[in-house]
């Protein structure tokens, strides 16, 4: 069973490989425990949507141009391996990560955030109450972050950070934002059309 060390002495390995950012992880998302990842999933989800694939062998990169990477990251119960994934990020070719938690102590995002710091990280609270804990940063010290669950917003601002140097993700989101307002276009024109009852009746057909 590999162990804490294990990890961190991966990581450290990744970082003094300097490797061509083209074959790195771009974005990593990160959760306090496993438990968080059916509400982690849709920054998963987000990112797959935009031509992004899952790195799972840094040595070994999947043919997507722009990759992400996920681990369990603990705040309290592995400090040693929040500071390992902070500090060697930005080494190991990550240019943004998502970073999740729960409860009320939901120290993990902002706890990166300054360690890995300027890489820029998005915080997601896994549940309403984390929300002060996550997005309490002294100035100085910044976050983004999202509303409690919206990891796939965090997805998406991911990209955007991305998108100002790549081209091809932007015209990635162009083109979902582009389904979105069609989609917006769609619905309005069928309940216009069809009446609220006749769209009611459309809509479970």
């Amino acid at each position: 069973m590999p162990t804490v060390g294990d990890l961190i002495d991966r990581l450290e390995s990744e970082a003094a490989a300097d490797a061509d950012p083209e074959t790195t992880p771009d974005v990593g998302i990160i959760m306090g425990s496993d438990s968080d990842l059916p509400t982690m999933e849709g920054a998963y989800d987000a990112l797959t949507e935009l031509g992004f694939a899952e790195q799972t062998d840094f040595a070994d990169p999947p043919d997507a141009r722009f990759t992400f990477e996920s681990y369990v990251v603990s705040a309290h119960r592995t400090p040693e391996l929040m500071y390992a994934y902070g500090e060697t990020a930005a080494d190991r070719g990550l240019d943004v990560i998502v970073a999740g938690a729960g409860g009320k102590s939901a120290d993990l995002p902002n706890m990166t955030a300054s360690i890995a710091y300027p890489i820029p990280v998005i915080g997601v609270p896994v549940q309403e109450k984390s929300v002060d804990s996550v997005i309490g940063m002294p100035t100085g010290a910044p976050i983004v972050a999202v509303d409690a669950g919206k990891s796939f917003n965090a997805g998406l601002s991911a990209a955007q950070v991305l998108a100002r140097e790549h081209d091809t993700i932007a015209n990635e989101l162009n083109a979902y934002q582009e389904d979105l307002t069609g989609g917006v276009a769609a619905v309005s024109t069928d309940l216009h059309d069809l009446g609220i009852d006749g769209f009611r009746d459309h809509r479970h057909e």
